[in-house]
């Protein structure tokens, strides 16, 4: 039997990728502190994006296609990318919180894993199409929300004014691309053949 110190945190191990995602699922948040002790993980949170972006493409098949298929998974990692810089940039950068750019993106990675559940939305559904939708963006949100405060080690109060600037500025950022790939689709639809 070993002692520890009671203020030492102590660590799962050796928790499998599916028991992670189920961890991550049920919002515990020892799997985020796993995973930001974890290098090897990366791998990993970089497969939970990709499956959540083809749930989210799946979930809107019907409605976009093969192309809503791809920019489903490639718009994924984007965010995931883009607001793991921002809260790198805000939480690590301008208030010294601690925590690195690959802890990040581990523990970011893994708050997707709600987002499974967008593949439901490609069930006939109806009107409960949009709440499964939004459920399964309110849950993401919250993982998102765990995973910040757990690799950043702050309160929870620090954490929710870095999750709100970093969710306000990747939202831009969607609306802007959305914008910019709409506008380039609606012009090259006009523009005669040559």
């Amino acid at each position: 039997m070993t002692l520890h110190d009671p203020g030492e945190r102590v660590l799962p191990v050796g928790r499998s990728f599916p028991q992670r995602v189920v961890a991550a699922l049920r919002f515990d948040a020892s799997v985020y502190d796993e995973l930001e002790d974890d290098p090897a993980a990366l791998g990993q949170a970089a497969l939970v994006v990709a499956l959540a972006g083809l749930a989210r493409g799946v979930g809107a098949f019907g409605q976009d296609g093969w192309v809503g298929l791809v920019l489903g998974v490639l718009g994924g990692f984007i965010v995931w990318g883009f607001a793991a810089w921002v809260i790198w940039q805000i939480g690590v950068k301008s208030f010294a919180y601690t925590s690195d750019f690959a802890e990040l993106l581990r523990t970011l990675g893994f708050a997707a894993a709600p987002l499974f559940g967008l593949a439901l939305c490609a069930l006939p559904l109806g009107p409960l199409r949009a709440v499964v939708g939004l459920a399964a963006h309110a849950a993401a949100t919250v993982a998102f929300f765990i995973a910040a405060r757990q690799a950043l080690d702050v309160s929870t109060e620090r954490a929710l004014v870095v999750c709100v600037l970093a969710i306000g500025l990747s939202l831009v950022l969607v609306f802007l691309l959305s914008v910019l790939l709409v506008g380039t689709a609606a012009s090259s639809a006009t523009l005669p053949a040559l």
